[in-house]
């Protein structure tokens, strides 16, 4: 039977991105949790060790089966601590930059270990001042001095194995091996390095950022389905669209004269 639903699990899934014209290769974690969020959709934990197994054997890349099941920060909300790491990151420059950008794109964007190390130089814009990264459809214009942090890391990264010139390698933070990033283990043990505790940390920072935005804008940042923002946003108690309604039944406050 738990053969069966393995099968049945890797079988939906396959077919749902016939359907939608896509391939396992290059199906992306917005697409991921699009399905997850079908009406169609079951065998969670079936689908779940799918994934992890393309992942593994590199037919899919950067795919995790954990979004949509957050209900919640994982350990205490701890806000203050996150600015504070985020000031570190930011201002101290005896931290390897790729350690320091890694950390702030966890602590201010909320963004999953397997989505950083997955990230490319393509991922990055560089128009003139401006830095913009792309985590999901819409860039994130980046604030200095973390745009100039990824300017710096653009020009200068170099994995262990690497030969030559940054212009070489595609990927943001390179590992050891020639031509792969480095491992989600690898910029986890990184990060814990420094101080930073990336599951409690980014829960930290997702539960502010649901708390705070809307959740389509949510969504494009993030590079999450819109339903799963939504999700997001009301295990954080940010119901922006409760919210919106209490507004507009409120009496309008007459201009003083």
């Amino acid at each position: 039977m738990n053969v069966r639903c393995h099968v049945t699990a890797a079988g939906n899934f396959l077919a749902w991105l016939a359907g939608e014209d896509l391939a396992l290769g290059t199906c992306t974690q917005a697409d991921l949790e699009r399905w997850m969020t079908d009406a169609a959709f079951r065998y969670r934990d079936e689908t779940g060790h799918f994934v992890r197994w393309s992942v593994q054997h590199r037919h899919a890349h950067g795919l995790t089966c954990s979004a949509i099941r957050w209900t919640g920060p994982q350990g205490t909300i701890d806000s203050e601590k996150r600015w504070a790491d985020a000031r570190r990151l930011l201002n101290d420059d005896t931290l390897p930059t790729a350690d320091r950008v890694a950390g702030l794109l966890l602590t201010l964007y909320a963004q999953k270990i397997s989505t950083i190390s997955q990230l490319t130089v393509e991922d990055v814009d560089i128009t003139g001042e401006t830095v913009a990264i792309a985590f999901g459809t819409s860039p994130v214009i980046l604030p200095m001095p973390l745009g100039a942090l990824v300017r710096e890391l653009v020009a200068t990264r170099r994995g262990k194995a690497k030969i030559g010139t940054p212009d070489d390698a595609p990927w943001l933070f390179p590992g050891g091996q020639p031509g792969r990033p480095l491992s989600d283990s690898q910029v986890g043990l990184r990060l814990h390095k420094i101080g930073i505790r990336p599951q409690q940390d980014r829960s930290t920072a997702l539960f502010t950022l649901a708390a705070e935005l809307p959740a389509a804008i949510l969504a494009r940042m993030l590079g999450v389905h819109i339903q799963v923002a939504v999700q997001w946003q009301k295990a954080s108690a940010g119901d922006w669209a409760a919210y919106a309604a209490d507004v507009s039944r409120r009496q309008p406050t007459q201009e003083p004269t």
